[in-house]
């Protein structure tokens, strides 16, 4: 007896499909027709086939501020999910107080990238903001508008401010999810308190940490309101990142065909560092086990 199937289940998916194509798949064939073009203005563009792209592959100024992206979002992760996970640990589990600490740790995601840009424009100086100051006053000359490491510090504390309580917020809820019987189990073993974190936290935990580091990666490596604001990339090109070139590339110069292909370029990284992240972390989380 033949089995029928009902496929019309696929007109629920349908709208999403359509939702796809219309906001990421037009715009990237968009970006790809721009790639190999040379364009003039609306009616004039020439076919320049992978020119563009050899370009921007052998463009020093790319790979500086692609060395610096790197760096930088390194960094991010290197503080923001050990910081995270430590905030994580200790924050309540029990009555008002965890509601609280709830409220206090999200209160940094809810303000705007631009807000927090110009939040921090004015802490860190030294004649009007309190960070600016104390800094100066214990002997330390900070002045993240003429100096590039204060500056790229800066920008870095600022991330790690804005975006540490979202890695503590998942992995908060990655220890909540943990039944209490594993501790009851370690109290009767007598573990301690590194090895419940060893051996039931942190595992616990490998599903959360796998979004919080993406998210994290994706959003660092493609920052550009917040050091736009606070330094303008500056000074010197010290904290220009790769979405601000692109930007100079494609509004500033007009240079729609090399933006084009920068900005495939730029895709391609992501993805490819996410797939690395993902693969390394699945297979520490395997070996676990």
């Amino acid at each position: 007896m033949n089995k029928v199937e009902n496929n019309k289940a696929w007109f629920l998916v349908l709208p999403v499909f359509l939702l796809v194509a219309f906001s990421a798949i037009i715009p990237l064939m968009t970006v790809v027709n721009y790639s190999v073009q040379d364009i003039f203005d609306q009616n004039t563009r020439y076919f320049v086939g992978t020119e563009w792209f050899r370009q921007m592959l052998f463009d020093t100024r790319l790979h500086e501020a692609l060395l610096r992206q790197f760096m930088y979002s390194f960094s991010v992760l290197l503080i923001e999910v050990p910081l995270g996970i430590g905030v994580a640990l200790l924050m309540p589990t029990k009555g008002k107080g965890a509601s609280l600490a709830l409220i206090l740790i999200a209160i940094p995601l809810l303000i705007p990238w631009n807000v927090v840009g110009t939040i921090w424009q004015i802490f860190g100086r030294a004649d009007i903001g309190l960070f600016g100051w104390a800094i100066n006053n214990i002997g330390i000359d900070y002045n993240y508008a003429g100096d590039p490491v204060d500056a790229w510090l800066t920008v870095l504390l600022m991330d790690v401010w804005h975006w540490t309580p979202l890695i503590a917020l998942l992995c908060y809820s990655g220890l909540r999810a943990i039944p209490e019987v594993y501790y009851q189990a370690a109290r009767i073993d007598r573990a301690s308190r590194w090895a419940v974190f060893r051996y039931i936290q942190l595992p616990k935990l490998t599903n959360v940490l796998i979004i919080g580091v993406l998210l994290r990666f994706m959003d660092s490596f493609m920052i550009y309101t917040e050091p736009f604001v606070l330094t303008g990339g500056g000074p010197g090109n010290s904290t220009t990142f790769l979405s601000q070139s692109l930007t100079k590339m494609a509004v500033g110069q007009f240079d729609l065909g090399p933006a084009a292909a920068f900005s495939i370029i730029y895709f391609l990284i992501v993805l490819l560092v996410c797939w690395l992240f993902y693969t390394t972390i699945m297979h520490i989380s395997r070996d676990d086990r």
